[in-house]
């Protein structure tokens, strides 16, 4: 038998670790890029990793951010979707950064690089501002790193680590060279620095390169220059050349932009922007006053108020007005904040339930300021008027839409359209009209909306016109009762909106003055029921949108065997001239 000897058996592990990773390396993905300028460099993920042209980019399957940066153009970001072992491609052309840099500067070369990136005065990728082979010679092929006179932090960054950073003083017109990882090696005369006049941000050769990097600069104003103790002023600022801004006070801010303060004392903001030329500083100041004037008026005082559950026939506005300077902190009670000025509508709602009004509301406005400032006004409105009560009319609203009206089966007929009403619905129709009636004191614009359906049996022309002749038949009997015929509107549906046999089971097992024997009854004969839940006119409300009535069934009235009946009721001797065919009277 074989024995693995000591030294195989420390190489099996690193074999094993190998395969692992040359497996995972064959899941990964591609991406080849084509950029120009070629010399962009590429951050995965925020990481800066390498040229970008250079070679495929090898990432992990997924959606990836790539930026492409090269100084003297502005950066590119695009989201990428690798998938394993697949190549994708993109192209991508930076658009160059108009004008030229102009001194004093100085140079830096940069030796020990190779292609790592180069950041100044930062670490983060938009500080990047060429890689190690671009600024590595100093002989017949300048590759020069131009950089503003004064001090800067040098950074190089391999794939996203950072190898070496340092600060290094550059003088104007010297060429500073820095041996990476050593740092600073010499300091020499520069004269070609003296003889330029002005440069391009960014230009290369076949062997040469120039990467001029331009100092930023920073500007911000206030406006006004003084205010009231927390009074609004607008800062605005802007800057050039930046990557990272913050103003004293407020953190980081946008490279340009505005925002409001509210200073409490005198104050001065400071914006600091920093970028791969170094930083740039500016200021505006504020001051602030702390004297607090308030003044509150309210017209008319006394205002009136009638309601009649939430149809408010009498209602007066009253308007209050207050004006403050130089406060940091102004509340108008019971409003809470309010702004330094203003006016606001006083619609008053009295908090009496019901009967006579006769309150009294008042408004306290304070204003101060954190310099130690303040002022207090108060003025009153008294409000009377009368009040009836909002119960009152759901009372009504759900006594209108209790139930709906039922009609036996083909009634009223045509030649006889004036009957069809049985004596349990004459009476609700009846209590239904007195109700009406006083509703309208509330909703003097409300509608009754009677709905006539017919049961499933007979043609459809048939049962459109006995179901309308149902809602005109209750609309006439609701008439002479007193209600004005222009507040009922009728609609016919015929059999289109049938109760199905499952929504009327549910119905009968819902209806609260059915005992358990009844509904057992009711249940063995439910197609009849049916047929007789279908033969009503429904009641709807316009005021609240109820668009049906409770279908609730009076299996309790008198006449109720009458209504369930499935077969027409001998009807009287016709008055009409007109006599419809036999098959006219087939539908129900």
């Amino acid at each position: 038998m074989w024995a693995p000897s000591p030294r195989s058996r420390l190489l099996l592990p690193a074999l094993v670790l190998l395969g692992a990773v040359s497996a995972a390396l064959a899941n990964d993905g591609k991406v080849k890029i084509h950029v120009v300028p070629k010399q962009a460099y590429v951050a995965v993920d925020g990481q800066l990793w390498q040229e970008a042209t250079r070679r495929a980019l090898k990432l992990s399957p997924g959606t990836h951010t790539l930026e492409l940066f090269n100084y003297g153009f502005r950066p590119a970001k695009q989201e990428v979707s690798v998938a394993a072992g697949k190549t994708t491609r993109i192209d991508v052309k930076l658009d160059p950064v108009p004008g030229e840099v102009t001194g004093p500067w100085g140079c830096l070369t940069i030796e020990g690089a190779s292609r790592d990136a180069v950041l100044l005065n930062g670490k983060t990728p938009g500080y990047f501002v060429g890689h190690g082979d671009e600024f590595n010679n100093e002989w017949i092929w300048k590759q020069e790193l131009v950089v503003p006179a004064g001090s800067h932090q040098l950074t190089i960054m391999k794939q996203g680590k950072e190898v070496w950073s340092g600060q290094v003083e550059v003088p104007a017109n010297q060429r500073v060279v820095v041996d990476i990882p050593k740092g600073v090696r010499k300091t020499v005369p520069w004269p070609r620095g003296e003889r330029l006049k002005s440069v391009a941000r960014f230009k290369a050769g076949k062997a040469s390169a120039l990467v001029a990097v331009v100092k930023p600069t920073a500007q911000i104003t206030a406006n006004p220059t003084q205010v009231a103790c927390a009074g609004p002023a607008q800062l605005q600022w802007s800057s050039t050349e930046s990557v990272a801004a913050e103003i004293s006070g407020l953190g980081p801010v946008d490279a340009s932009g505005q925002r409001t303060v509210q200073p409490t004392a005198d104050s001065t903001y400071r914006l600091t922007v920093s970028g791969p030329g170094g930083a740039a500083t500016a200021s505006a100041a504020v001051a602030v006053n702390t004297a607090v004037q308030a003044s509150l008026k309210v017209q008319p005082l006394e205002l009136r108020y009638q309601r009649f559950a939430d149809r408010v026939t009498e209602k007066g506005s009253a308007a209050l007005t207050w004006s403050t300077a130089n406060a940091s902190s102004v509340s108008l009670d019971p409003f809470g904040t309010v702004a330094p000025s203003g006016t606001r509508t006083l619609d008053l709602v009295p908090q009496t339930a019901s009967g006579p009004v006769n309150e009294t509301f008042t408004y306290v406005l304070k204003a101060s300021n954190v310099c130690g400032g303040s002022g207090t006004q108060t003025v009153s409105v008294h409000l009377t008027g009368l009040i009836r009560t909002a119960a009152e009319k759901k009372k009504l609203e759900e006594q209108l839409v209790a139930q709906s009206v039922y009609f036996p089966t083909a009634q009223p007929r045509v030649q006889l359209p004036e009957a069809g009403l049985v004596p349990s619905q004459e009476s609700y129709l009846t209590q239904l009209a007195v109700t009406f009636k006083d509703y309208l004191n509330f909703e003097p614009a409300a509608r009754l909306v009677l709905s006539g359906h017919a049961d499933k049996r007979g043609s459809r022309k048939y049962n459109d016109a006995l179901s309308q002749r149902r809602a005109d038949r209750a609309r006439q009997f609701l008439v002479a009762q007193g209600v004005l015929a222009a507040s009922i509107e009728t609609k016919s549906f015929g059999k289109e909106k049938n109760l199905t046999p499952a929504e009327v089971k549910q119905l009968l097992e819902q209806q609260s003055d059915l005992d358990a024997a009844a509904r057992k009854k009711l249940l063995r004969k439910l197609p009849q029921v049916t047929l007789a839940e279908n033969r009503r006119v429904d009641v709807g409300l316009s005021s609240t949108g109820a668009q049906s009535s409770a279908r609730t069934y009076p299996f309790n009235a008198a006449d109720s065997a009458e209504l369930l009946n499935v077969k027409a009721a001998k009807m009287p001797a016709a008055k009409a001239v007109h006599q419809p065919k036999p098959h006219a009277e087939k539908g129900r």
